[in-house]
C-alpha cells in the first residue's frame, strides 16, 4: 500500500469515531434532558417541602397580635381602668356619706316635736321627718308585739344573739296628751329568752281561750252565779288598768335589706327586717301606720330591757366614711399594679422583636 493511501485510510478512520463519538454524546444529552424532565418536580417540590419544614410556625398569639395588634395592647390595660374606675367610685360613695351623716346629726340636734301635733301630716308623708326626735304618749299593746332578728349585740365584751322588739303603742281614751291614732315603736334590743317566753306566752293564751265549762249551765240558776259572771264581765270588757307611758323617738323608715337577708315570714312569726307596712298588717294597723325607735337613756335597773337605741348608733352607718377611703386607696393601689403589668409586657414584647 502506498503511503498516499495509507494516509487517506487513516483519516477516514478518524472521522468515523468522531463521528460516532458525536452521535453518542448527542444521544446521552437527550436521554440526560429527559430524565432532567421527569425529575425537576420532584426535587422542587422536596425543596419546597424542606423549607417549609425547616421554617418555625407562627405561635397563636403571634397570629392574634398581627391579626388586631392594637385592641389586644389595649386589651391589657383593662383590668386598670376597671379599678381606677371603682377607686373613683369610692370617692363619691364617701362624699354620699359624710353628707348623709351631717344630714342626720342635724335633725337629731333639733328640738323634739310633739308627735300629737303632727300625726296628721305623718300618715301622709313620713319620709321629710326622718330623724326628727318627738314625743308620745300611749299604752302598749305588749300582744302584739313583733320580733325582728336576730341581731347581736355586744354586753361586757360578750357578743349575745338577740331581737328588736316593736310593740304597737295605743291611744289612751279621754286623754287628749296621748297619741291620736296607734303608733309602731322599736323599744329596742331584747335577748332570746324574751322571744321564747313571749312564744310560750302566746301558745297558753290559746289553750286557754277555749270554750266556757259544760258546767256553767247547771249553775246558771244560782243568784250567786250570776253575780260572778258580771263582775266578771265587766272587767274583761274594761280591760287590764294601765298608766300611760312617754316615750322619746327618732321617726324612721323600712329598713333596706341587703341580697343575702331572707324575707319576711308573718304566717311563721319569723320578721328577719324592719319592714313598716308589713309589720303593720300583721298588727292589725294601716300601711302607713308611723314608726319611730325608741331613744330614751333613763333605763329602770329593775326593768333593763328593752335596750333601747343609742343616739350614736343611729348617726352610725354599716359603711363609714374612713371604710370608703380605706376601699379607694385598695383599688388604686390595684389599678397602678395591673398597668404597670401591662406596661412591662408590651415593653417585654417589643425587646424581643
Amino acid at each position: 500500500m502506498s503511503p498516499s493511501t495509507r494516509f487517506l485510510d487513516s483519516i477516514s478512520k478518524t472521522l468515523n469515531l468522531r463521528t460516532s463519538s458525536s452521535l453518542f454524546a448527542n444521544q446521552n444529552y437527550r436521554i440526560c434532558k429527559l430524565n432532567s424532565s421527569f425529575t425537576s418536580p420532584l426535587l422542587s417540590s422536596q425543596r419546597s417541602l424542606s423549607t417549609i419544614a425547616e421554617s418555625p410556625l407562627p405561635l397563636p398569639s403571634e397570629v392574634q397580635g398581627r391579626e388586631g395588634g392594637g385592641l389586644s395592647r389595649w386589651l391589657l390595660f383593662l383590668p386598670g381602668a376597671i379599678t381606677f374606675g371603682l377607686g373613683t367610685w369610692q370617692i363619691v360613695r364617701r362624699q354620699d356619706k359624710i353628707e348623709m351623716l351631717e344630714f342626720r346629726r342635724s335633725r337629731l340636734g333639733l328640738e323634739p316635736l310633739n308627735l300629737t301635733s303632727i300625726s296628721s301630716s305623718l300618715n301622709e308623708e313620713p319620709g321629710p321627718l326622718e330623724f326628727r326626735r318627738v314625743l308620745c304618749e300611749g299604752v302598749f299593746n305588749d300582744s302584739r308585739s313583733i320580733y325582728v332578728g336576730p341581731r347581736s349585740r355586744s354586753i361586757s365584751g360578750v357578743t349575745e344573739n338577740g331581737y328588736y322588739v316593736i310593740t304597737p303603742l295605743m291611744p289612751v281614751p279621754d286623754n287628749p296628751a296621748s297619741v291620736q291614732a296607734p303608733i309602731l315603736v322599736n323599744r329596742g334590743w331584747v335577748p332570746r329568752s324574751w322571744r321564747d317566753k313571749f312564744l310560750e306566752n302566746s301558745q297558753d293564751d290559746k289553750q286557754h281561750s277555749a270554750p266556757e265549762s259544760p258546767h256553767a249551765g247547771e249553775n246558771e240558776g244560782s243568784t250567786w252565779w250570776k253575780f260572778w259572771s258580771r263582775q266578771a264581765k265587766a272587767r274583761k270588757d274594761q280591760g287590764p288598768v294601765t298608766t300611760p307611758e312617754k316615750v322619746i323617738g327618732v321617726i324612721r323608715e323600712s329598713e333596706k335589706p341587703s341580697i343575702f337577708v331572707p324575707a319576711n315570714d308573718p304566717s311563721s312569726g319569723q320578721w328577719f327586717y324592719v319592714d313598716v307596712p308589713m309589720i303593720a298588717r300583721a298588727c292589725g294597723l294601716p300601711e302607713n301606720t308611723v314608726y319611730i325607735e325608741d331613744i330614751h337613756d333613763n333605763i329602770d335597773p329593775s326593768k333593763p330591757y328593752p335596750l333601747p337605741k343609742d343616739v350614736n348608733t343611729l348617726i352610725r352607718s354599716s359603711v363609714m366614711p374612713q371604710d370608703h377611703l380605706n376601699y379607694t386607696l385598695t383599688w388604686y393601689s390595684l389599678s397602678a399594679a395591673v398597668t404597670f403589668m401591662a406596661y412591662k409586657r408590651l415593653k417585654t414584647k417589643k425587646s424581643r422583636r
